[in-house]
């Protein structure tokens, strides 16, 4: 087989890969005790998971290191570091006390069996009596078919995830 035709049949299965690709969101809430000043604060701040996931994640995910890099103005970039590789989040949008989103700029990590990580955003939203509601948006797109068995299974994993994440940030805002 030339390399031309190794070219024409690489490029059509890339194709293919593509039109398969299903672009999905998951988002997970948490409640939080602390008013969305605090909250804001203890997200913006927010440094590592200090707690080692649980076991159910760590088999079927990368484990979080730390992040390094600074993380308050549009255009800033951090490097989310996992065992066996990393994640570059680049901060899109920011309101301050009610948003923030991100984009994946980079990923140098196997997540999920080949999943893309495109991006996410953090939202907060107050409550009636002086809690906030922190939620956590995950986008990615993923080429696992057939569709109808793989995607519940990776919202159930992500929504595992964000529960391990959020609940990390609620002990360290409410301790604060």
């Amino acid at each position: 087989m030339t390399e031309e035709m190794k070219a024409v049949i690489a490029k059509e299965l890339d194709d293919s890969m593509a039109a398969v690709a299903q672009a999905s969101a998951v988002i997970t809430r948490m409640t939080v005790a602390a008013s969305p000043a605090r909250v804001w604060q203890g997200l913006i701040f927010y440094e590592e998971i200090r707690e080692r996931p649980p076991l159910y994640l760590r088999l079927l995910l990368p484990v979080p290191i730390r992040t390094e890099g600074r993380i308050s103005e549009v255009g800033d970039e951090a490097k989310c570091l996992y065992e066996g590789g990393h994640l570059l989040k680049r901060l899109t949008r920011i309101e301050k006390g009610d948003l923030y989103e991100f984009e994946v700029a980079e990923q140098e990590l196997a997540v999920g069996g080949g999943m893309r990580l495109s991006g996410g955003r953090y939202t907060l939203h107050e409550l009636a009596d002086g809690q906030t509601e922190l939620a956590i948006e995950t986008r990615y797109v993923s080429t696992k078919w057939p569709r109808w068995f793989w995607e519940p299974l990776e919202r159930l994993v992500c929504h595992w995830f964000h529960r391990y994440l959020l609940g990390s940030m609620r002990r360290a805002i409410e301790l604060q």
